[in-house]
């Protein structure tokens, strides 16, 4: 499912990142890779604020439908 429905302080696994190559790069900098892990740190109008790689990110509400995970495989699943 799209980062975009992943529910606030779950920690996800990064299973595909999307989009054109140079929007696949760009996010891929920013720490997005595949195997990767991505806990949403709060929402504001479809927008996120993302711990990714020990960093917090914003990404748009766009960018975020393009990062694929699967929902609650991280460490802190109980």
């Amino acid at each position: 499912m799209p980062l975009t429905f992943a529910a606030v302080g779950e920690e996800n696994e990064i299973q595909r990142v999307g989009g054109k190559p140079s929007v696949r790069a760009h996010l891929e900098n920013l720490g997005f890779v595949s195997g990767g892990t991505v806990t949403v740190i709060s929402t504001m109008g479809g927008n996120l604020i993302v711990n990714v790689k020990d960093s917090r990110v914003a990404i748009s509400k766009e960018m975020a439908g393009k990062i694929l995970i699967q929902a609650g495989t991280g460490q802190n699943r109980q």
